[in-house]
């Protein structure tokens, strides 16, 4: 399938998809009363986060496979103290995952499937697959075998499957998170201390200035610059490769 095509392909399930979250809302929103306070935040800010992570110039880049980044825009949480439970659970999470992935390593099963690759316009090597749904209810749950996105690498003429990405809301707190994914084993990673242009303005900024890879960090300095300062661009993310072969290559990100 030609990029065209993906990009043909994509436009048409956000269409539906969109329906289909739409209704995904109403029925929680009768059912509960609305969505838990639990780290919960406002659907605009995490939706946003998807998009600005990946796909924000600069982001697919500081995420490629198994390598680590530092640095002012990047805060992970505290790597704790390794034990046998952890492990195990850890384990368990990606055996789930490793089986629930092993349909998608057909990329257009994962598209019939609500995962629409973002921004396919941009050519990066490495992509993320997306599906609204499955965001909209990481907000709420946590699910090994339904990731947020799943991760392609860019093959002469098709997609080669990575692994996957969980996400979670901005507020939840560490301990919040370790319930998810045991924080002795892997880290949770958020986009931070990001300026941008604002939207709408005609002032030029220096793009070696905002986002991803900007050098600009603080509040102040972005202000002074004419840029809108971001704190923390959406919730907190966490990159799984269960094809491979040890923990410290699963879990590294």
């Amino acid at each position: 399938m030609t990029d065209q095509a993906v990009r043909y392909s994509a436009r048409c399930r956000r269409i539906v998809l969109g329906c289909v979250l739409a209704l995904s809302v109403s029925v929680v929103a009768l059912m509960g009363g609305g969505l838990p306070a639990q780290g919960s935040e406002p659907a605009q800010g995490e939706d946003a986060s998807m998009d600005q992570h990946d796909h924000a110039d600069g982001a697919v880049d500081m995420m490629t496979p198994h390598k680590k980044h530092l640095g002012p825009h990047m805060k992970w949480t505290a790597l704790r103290t390794a034990n046998a439970d952890d492990a195990g659970r850890a384990d368990q999470i990606v055996q789930t995952l490793r089986q629930a992935l092993a349909k998608y390593k057909d990329y257009r099963v994962a598209m019939d499937g609500g995962y629409v690759p973002l921004h396919p316009e941009r050519k990066p090597k490495h992509y993320h697959f997306a599906n609204k749904q499955r965001r909209f209810l990481a907000k709420v749950r946590f699910d090994p075998a339904e990731p947020t996105a799943l991760l392609y690498k860019k093959t002469r003429d098709s997609y080669e499957l990575e692994g996957a990405m969980y996400t979670a809301p901005k507020g939840m707190s560490e301990d919040q998170l370790n319930e998810r994914v045991p924080l002795s084993v892997a880290q949770w990673h958020a986009h931070v201390n990001l300026c941008f242009q604002p939207d709408g303005s005609r002032r030029r900024m220096s793009r070696k200035q905002l986002g991803f890879k900007g050098t600009i960090v603080t509040e102040s300095e972005c202000q002074q610059a004419g840029g809108r300062f971001v704190p923390q661009a959406g919730g907190w993310m966490i990159h799984v490769y269960p094809f491979e072969s040890t923990p410290v290559k699963i879990w590294t990100h």
